[in-house]
């Protein structure tokens, strides 16, 4: 077996580190685009005239797609050339963005949309897959964490950058601005990114079948949630997807194993499930993202709707957990070598505590005082952050073999996307039944809000909990197996 710490790329520690960076960059803008739009959706309700529903398809329809692409595309990296994909999928993105900017209406912005997904879940894949490549040992837990900081960082500080933008012009600008950083970073790949394959290396093996019924079993998964808003007049009917969906499962499950028993590369290698660190490791992930998009939405919707304060202002909220994740996610990279799961664990209780925390503070200071104390809160938050992204996805890749890297992020980056869509939709849907519930009610539209935002938060918190048992049962398993921190 290929040593899972062996890098394929031989390049000087100057361009392995400028190569390094194009792709950081790529990744911190294609997570921009998932928390940035949050503070434009009044924007958006008030200049398309957009529903509630469609709202929720312009957040979560970007994942949907993003989703879609991300394990076929991650397949493709692996067997051939990630530099052309980078290309394929910077260009596709800046095309949708600009169809997004200019979008006349709520239906061509959801198309756009779902454009910039597609390009998203192409780009992903091959931004993990070659910083597996690039690097070995304890330099690769160094990229890692310089990785989670930057990914800490887009997630927290997209809200901020998108209530800006939204305060100097309008929601357009959300996706203007990512056409000259698209076309800088393009520049990047260009000229800094190694070949990883030779486009003529072997023969193609991508699973057709496989791909359709994998599309089928997200799609079926993701719809009933991406029709989730909390308002009476969702359609109940579409819970009986979920039928499909473990239906679809069942059948790509089956198709998978006859697919690798006859000797072909399957999308998904269900073998890779059987190594603890990367089946835990996903699983931490997964409940994780379920919680905190979700956690920066419901934040944002309360201070602007609740509290009644600017979307600038609002955005601004969460900087203090964007500076604190990149701080611990760069220490906790250069630490998970020494100290393992016991890092991530660490983490997630920080985070967890400062859910709870949140809640408490909605309920009990004022709106002129709860958006510092929110940002208080968030500053702790982001420093328990930091020591889960990072640290875990070492952990989680730590015994996966280089030629396979792309598609094991792909693989933990559509967990996270999936994750994401659902926790969305619960958190939404729970704060605004509250509110639809609550409204009639003649209370204070503070208190109703706060109400609203606990129960959502409520949710999150129970995700964050669930990341902290697979930590801690991962943690438990490793001593028992006498598994070694990964100091390789």
């Amino acid at each position: 077996m290929t040593d899972p710490n062996t890098a394929s790329i031989p390049l000087s520690p100057t361009h392995r580190w400028r190569a390094f960076w194009v792709c950081v960059s790529v990744a911190a803008f294609t997570i921009l685009d998932l928390s940035k739009i949050n503070v434009a959706l009044p924007s958006l309700e008030e200049s398309l005239g957009a529903s509630s529903t469609q709202l929720q398809l312009v957040v979560s329809g970007y994942i949907l797609s993003f989703g879609l692409a991300l394990v076929p595309f991650g397949r493709l990296g692996d067997q051939r050339s990630r530099k052309t994909l980078f290309v394929l999928g910077l260009g596709l993105f800046t095309l949708a963005s600009a169809l997004c900017a200019l979008a006349p209406t709520v239906e061509v912005l959801l198309a756009a949309r779902l454009l910039q997904g597609i390009a998203a879940g192409i780009q992903m894949p091959q931004v993990m897959g070659t910083i597996q490549q690039l690097f070995v040992g304890k330099e690769r837990g160094r990229a890692f964490g310089l990785f989670g900081a930057t990914i800490g960082i887009a997630t927290a500080f997209g809200p901020t950058l998108g209530g800006v933008l939204v305060a100097v012009g309008d929601w357009r600008w959300i996706f203007w601005i990512n056409v000259p950083l698209c076309l800088i970073v393009l520049a990047g790949v260009i000229l800094l990114l190694p070949q990883t394959r030779k486009a003529t290396a072997g023969r193609l093996q991508l699973d057709p079948v496989g791909i359709v019924l994998f599309a089928l079993t997200v799609l079926a998964l993701m719809w009933p949630f991406l029709f989730t808003t909390g308002s009476p007049e969702d359609d109940p009917a579409r819970w009986w997807l979920l039928i499909a969906f473990a239906v679809f499962a069942a059948a790509f499950y089956a198709w998978e194993r006859r697919y690798a028993a006859s000797g072909k590369q399957p999308l998904i290698p269900f073998g890779m499930f059987r190594i603890p660190s990367f089946r835990n490791g996903t699983l931490v992930a997964v409940a994780y993202f379920t919680a905190v998009p979700s956690l920066f939405l419901l934040t944002t919707l309360f201070l602007l709707t609740g509290v009644g304060i600017s979307p600038v202002f609002a955005g601004m909220v969460s900087i203090g957990f964007a500076v604190a994740s990149a701080v611990t996610s760069y220490y906790g990279g250069v630490l998970v070598n020494r100290l393992g799961r016991p890092l991530v664990t660490l983490g997630l209780a920080v985070v967890l505590v400062s859910v709870a925390t949140l809640a408490v503070v909605a309920y009990t200071m004022s709106p002129e005082t709860v958006p510092y104390g929110m940002a208080a809160v968030l500053l702790v938050a982001g420093a328990g952050g930091g020591l889960v992204i990072a640290p875990n996805q070492t952990l989680t890749l730590a015994e996966i073999p280089v030629r396979q890297g792309g598609l094991a992020g792909s693989v933990g980056q559509l967990g996270q996307r999936v994750g994401t869509s659902v926790g969305t939709a619960i958190g939404l849907s729970l704060f605004y039944a509250t509110i639809y519930r609550e409204a009639d009610l003649g209370r204070d539209t503070f208190a109703v809000y706060h109400d609203a935002y606990a129960y959502g938060m409520a949710a999150a918190g129970g995700f964050i909990a669930l990341a902290l048992l697979i930590s801690a049962i991962d943690l438990l398993g490793a001593r028992r197996r006498g598994t070694p921190t990964p100091t390789h």
